[in-house]
C-alpha cells in the first residue's frame, strides 16, 4: 500500500509514502481499506499509521517522521466459556430420531436412527429394530390401516429400493425393480397405490441410475411406475387419492420462498396452493383441512389454503388464522388419523398438540389456550458405543506425546481394547502376552490430527450413505478427531451417532450443526434477545451439539445474548471472524471460546497481542482461506501436483481434485509472503503470548487439507514441534477434550497416527502415514482397510463402481466447478 497525492486539476498521481500497512482491499473492508489519515491545518503535512507507528508526512518531498505514541488502556474481559467434553463414553443416548411417524392408532412410533429403522411402543416401550438387514433404512410411512409401512432402503454399491414390510410378521418384500435414491414413499388413503420421489443423484451416492428424477406413483405390491412430475419433493397423495401434494424449493438451506402444490395423478392441472418466505417444510392433515409448516426452525399450523389462487403462508399472515406450536424447534411433522393433533420431534422427545388447543375458535377447544410444551416424551434409545477387543503393541518407534515437548526416540505404545496402557522406552514397557506387536522401527508415532474447522459434506439434506468418502479421505490422511462449524444439524449428527455406534466409519465428529446465521437465508437465526438466544442453542444442544457457531450476528449485544445463554446450557461459543478485525476484538473480549479464521490485519502488533494474551480465547485462523489475501490453499496447489497423490485419489472423486489442482492459479511468491505467510508470523506471536492456535483445514480438500494447513502454520516461524501442537493438543483443550485426547498418555483414547518419516526433522513427513488408529481401530492409509486384531476390506465408493465415470456428474452439482449450462445472458 502507497500514499498517494492526487492533482485536482491535472489528474495526476504521485506516490509519497511507501511506508504502510497492508491494506483491507482483498477483505470484506466494511470499515474502510485503510485507517484514517489527515492533513494538518498548513496542508503541508499528512498524518497517517504505518507499519505500527503513526507518521507525520511532508507532502512537498515525502520525508516521514515518527509522531511518538503510546497509550495504557484498561479493558474489561469477559471469562472465556469453556466446558470439559466426552469424546468417548461406554453407552450413549442417541438424539437423532430421524423420519419418525406414529401409527394410526397412535400406539407405536417408527423410525430411523443410526442407519435402521426402530419401533417403539407408546408411550414407555423400549425401542427395538424392525429388520436385521445390513443396508441402511430409512423415511417410514404407514399404510393407512397402520400393518404395514413402505421404506427406502440404501447400499453403497447396489443402491436403493423401496420396500413394504408387514409389521407383524416382519416378512419384507421389495417394490421397486431399478437401482437409484429413492426418497419419501406414502401410501394412497385406499392403500392400494405409493407415491414416492425418485432423485437426480448427488456427490455423496453418485449419480448412476439416476436420469429421470421426479415423483412418481405405482402400485403398492410393486410394479409400473409413473411419472406425476420431474419437479418436487415430500409427497403425499389427497383425502380421495385423485391428487397429490408435493413441494417446491428444497428443504432447509433450499430456495428462500418455497412453494406448495397439488396435481393430478396424471400429471395434469398443477395448482400452486401457498407459498412462504423463510418455510421449509409443509404437511398437509389427512382430511386436507389444515397445513403445518416449520419455518426457522418453529412450527406453526393453519386451515388449509384451497381457495383456488395461491396464499402466502408465514408466522404472520392474517388472511388465516395461525398459531404456533413448537416452542424451539420441530422436525418430522406428521398429524393424527383423524387431523386433530399433530406431532413432531426435537432430538429424542417426541411432541404433540391438539388443534383444539390453539384455536378458540374450535368445538372443545379453551377459554384460555395452555402455553407450548417445553418437554416431550423421550425416545429413550441407549446404544453401546462401538470398542474394539484385543491389544496392540507398537514397538521402537519415535513418540511423539504431546505432552510438553516429550519426545522418546526408542518407544513403545500398548493400546487394549481402545484405551493407551503404557507409554515409555521400549526396554522399560512390558508387552501383554496375547497383544500383536507392529515393530514401528525407523517410524515416528504422534496423536491423531485434531482438525476443529472442517467442513465434510453435511450442509445438505437426504439419505445417509453407508460410507462418507469425507470421512475416509480425512481419516486416511490422519485426522482422528474432526469437528465441523456449520452443517445441517439432523445430518451431521445422525452420522456422528453412526461413527459412534459403529455403522459408519470415520473421525471422532462433532459439529456446532446449522449455524446461529445472523443474515439472510431460511436457515437464519433471529436473536433479538436473551430468550430468542436460549431458544437458538435449545434445539441445537437437542441434537447432541457442545458448541454453536455465532455467525454475522451483526450487533455485539446479540452476540454477547449467545454467549450468556451458551453459559448458562453448557455450551461452546466458537463464532465466524468474518473478516470484521474490530468484530474480533469484540469476540475476545467478550469471552468466545475461540475466534474461527485468521484476523484479517497482518501483521498483529503489541498492542493486539498484549490485548489476546490477557485470556483464554483461541484462535483457528484456516490460512487454508486465509482472509484479507490469496488463499493459503492456491500455494500447494501451485508448487505440487496434487492430482499426483494415490491417496488422496483413493478416497476423493477424480473430478473433485482435477477441476483445482491442473487449472491452477498461479501468482508471484510475493503474493504469498504478503498473504498467508504474514498471517502466519503473527500468529507464531500470539502462541508465545500464550495464545493457543488450532488446526482448522476448511473442508477445502478433504484430508490433505490439514497438513496444508499444519505446514501453513510452520511458514510463519513456529518450530515442527510447536506447529504439531497446535494440530493435536490445542485442538482437543478447544474442544474441551483433552483428558481423553490430544496425546499419547496412559489412560488417554487409542487415536493416533504411525508415519514413515519423522515430522520434527521436516513438516511436511506429515503426510507419510502409514497407519491410522482410531479409538483403537487400525487402518491401512493406502486402503483404509481395516487391519491389527481384524480384517475388514471397506467395500467401494460409488465413484470405484463400473460405470461411475470417476463420477463426472459432479462438474453439474457444485464442488467450486464448472456449472452445467452457459451462464452468458440470452
Amino acid at each position: 500500500s502507497v500514499l498517494f497525492i492526487h492533482d485536482l486539476e491535472t489528474g495526476q498521481n504521485f506516490p509519497l509514502f511507501d511506508q504502510l500497512s497492508k491494506d483491507q482491499q482483498e477483505a470484506w473492508a466494511i470499515f474502510g481499506v485503510y485507517t484514517g489519515f489527515d492533513w494538518t491545518p498548513d496542508d503541508k503535512h499528512i498524518v497517517i499509521w504505518g507499519q505500527g507507528k503513526i507518521w507525520k508526512v511532508e507532502t512537498a518531498t515525502g520525508k516521514a517522521e515518527e509522531i511518538p505514541f503510546e497509550a495504557r488502556a484498561k479493558h474489561r474481559f469477559q471469562e472465556t466459556i469453556h466446558f470439559e467434553n466426552k469424546a468417548f463414553q461406554e453407552q450413549f443416548t442417541v438424539n437423532v430420531i430421524r423420519h419418525a411417524v406414529t401409527s394410526p392408532d397412535e400406539k407405536m412410533l417408527v423410525f430411523s436412527a443410526v442407519g435402521y429403522l426402530w419401533k417403539k411402543t407408546l408411550p414407555d416401550g423400549k425401542p427395538v429394530r424392525l429388520t436385521d438387514g445390513a443396508d441402511f433404512e430409512f423415511e417410514p410411512s404407514f399404510s393407512p390401516d397402520g400393518k404395514e409401512i413402505a421404506y427406502v432402503s440404501w447400499n453403497d454399491e447396489n443402491m436403493g429400493a423401496i420396500w413394504r414390510l408387514n409389521l407383524a410378521s416382519g416378512q419384507k418384500r421389495k417394490l421397486t425393480a431399478e437401482k437409484g435414491i429413492y426418497r419419501t414413499p406414502a401410501f394412497s388413503p385406499d392403500g392400494k397405490r405409493i407415491v414416492y420421489q425418485k432423485e437426480g443423484g448427488n456427490s455423496h451416492q453418485g449419480y448412476a441410475f439416476c436420469k429421470e428424477p421426479g415423483i412418481y406413483t405405482m402400485p403398492a405390491e410393486g410394479g409400473e411406475a409413473k411419472l406425476v412430475t420431474p419437479q418436487g419433493e415430500f409427497p403425499l397423495f389427497n383425502k380421495d387419492g385423485s391428487r397429490i401434494f408435493y413441494q417446491k424449493g428444497g428443504f432447509i438451506f433450499g430456495s428462500l420462498t418455497k412453494s406448495y402444490h397439488s396435481i393430478k395423478t396424471d400429471g395434469s392441472d398443477d395448482q400452486k396452493l401457498c407459498e412462504s418466505k423463510y418455510a421449509q417444510r409443509f404437511v398437509p392433515s389427512p382430511d386436507n383441512n389444515w397445513i403445518a409448516w416449520s419455518e426457522l426452525y418453529k412450527a406453526y399450523i393453519a386451515p388449509m389454503p384451497m381457495a383456488g389462487k395461491t396464499v402466502g403462508l408465514s408466522a404472520t399472515t392474517k388472511i388465516l388464522p395461525v398459531a404456533q406450536v413448537a416452542r424451539d424447534a420441530a422436525i418430522n411433522l406428521h398429524w393424527s388419523k383423524d387431523s386433530k393433533k399433530l406431532f413432531w420431534m426435537l432430538g429424542d422427545e417426541l411432541f404433540s398438540d391438539e388443534l383444539a388447543e390453539r384455536f378458540k375458535f374450535l368445538e372443545g377447544s379453551r377459554d384460555s389456550l395452555p402455553p407450548m410444551d417445553s418437554a416431550g416424551l423421550h425416545v429413550g434409545l441407549e446404544l453401546p458405543y462401538d470398542k474394539p477387543q484385543g491389544a496392540l503393541a507398537f514397538t521402537n518407534a519415535r513418540i511423539i506425546t504431546m505432552e510438553g515437548d516429550e519426545v522418546i526416540e526408542k518407544g513403545t505404545i500398548v493400546v487394549e481394547d481402545n484405551r493407551i496402557t503404557r507409554v515409555g522406552e521400549a526396554v522399560k514397557v512390558r508387552i501383554p502376552n496375547n497383544a500383536k506387536v507392529i515393530d514401528c522401527e525407523g517410524k515416528t508415532i504422534m496423536p491423531g490430527l485434531v482438525d476443529v474447522h472442517g467442513h465434510l459434506g453435511d450442509f445438505r439434506y437426504g439419505l445417509s450413505p453407508q460410507k462418507s468418502w469425507y470421512y475416509y479421505a480425512n481419516l486416511a490422511y490422519g485426522v482422528t478427531t474432526a469437528h465441523d462449524p456449520s452443517s445441517n444439524s439432523e445430518m451431521i449428527f445422525s452420522h456422528s451417532e453412526m461413527i459412534k455406534a459403529g455403522t459408519m466409519v470415520g473421525p471422532r465428529l462433532y459439529s456446532t450443526g446449522t449455524i446461529l446465521y445472523g443474515a439472510d437465508g431460511d436457515f437464519k437465526a433471529v436473536i433479538n434477545n436473551l430468550e430468542d438466544a436460549r431458544s437458538a442453542i435449545r434445539r441445537t444442544k437437542a441434537y447432541g451439539a457442545f458448541s454453536v457457531k455465532s455467525y454475522n450476528q451483526p450487533r455485539r449485544e446479540q452476540r454477547q445474548q449467545v454467549l450468556q445463554a451458551a453459559r448458562e446450557l453448557g455450551i461452546l461459543v466458537v463464532p465466524e471472524g468474518g473478516s470484521f478485525f474490530y468484530h474480533n476484538m469484540s469476540m475476545v473480549a467478550d469471552g468466545h471460546t475461540g475466534v474461527e479464521h485468521n484476523i484479517p490485519v497482518a501483521p498483529l502488533y503489541d498492542d493486539v497481542i498484549q490485548f489476546w494474551s490477557k485470556t483464554k480465547t483461541h484462535n483457528t485462523p484456516t490460512l487454508i482461506v486465509n482472509y484479507g489475501s490469496i488463499n493459503g490453499e492456491y500455494y500447494w496447489y501451485q508448487n505440487t501436483n496434487v492430482w499426483e497423490k494415490e491417496r488422496l485419489l483413493s478416497f476423493t472423486p477424480r473430478a473433485v481434485v482435477d477441476a483445482r489442482a491442473r487449472h491452477r492459479t498461479m501468482v508471484p511468491d510475493e503474493e504469498y509472503q504478503n498473504g498467508h505467510i504474514l498471517t502466519s508470523q503473527s500468529l507464531k506471536k500470539l502462541q508465545d503470548a500464550g495464545v493457543n492456535i488450532n488446526l482448522g483445514s476448511h473442508g477445502q480438500l478433504q484430508g490433505l487439507g490439514a497438513h496444508w494447513e499444519l505446514w501453513m502454520l510452520r511458514q510463519g516461524g513456529m518450530s515442527n514441534h510447536q506447529a504439531l501442537k497446535c494440530a493435536t493438543i490445542n485442538g482437543a483443550k478447544y474442544l474441551g477434550m483433552d483428558s481423553q485426547i490430544g496425546s499419547l498418555k496412559p489412560g488417554k483414547l487409542a487415536d493416533l497416527i504411525v508415519l514413515d518419516e519423522n515430522p520434527l526433522e521436516d513438516i511436511q513427513n506429515s503426510e507419510s502415514i502409514r497407519y491410522i488408529m482410531v479409538n483403537g481401530r487400525l487402518y491401512d492409509a493406502a486402503t483404509m482397510n481395516e487391519i491389527g486384531n481384524y480384517d475388514k476390506k471397506r467395500s467401494q465408493f460409488f465413484f470405484e463402481l463400473e460405470g461411475s465415470g470417476n463420477a463426472w456428474p459432479l462438474m453439474t452439482e457444485g464442488q467450486g466447478l464448472m456449472p452445467a449450462q452457459c451462464g452468458c445472458r440470452k
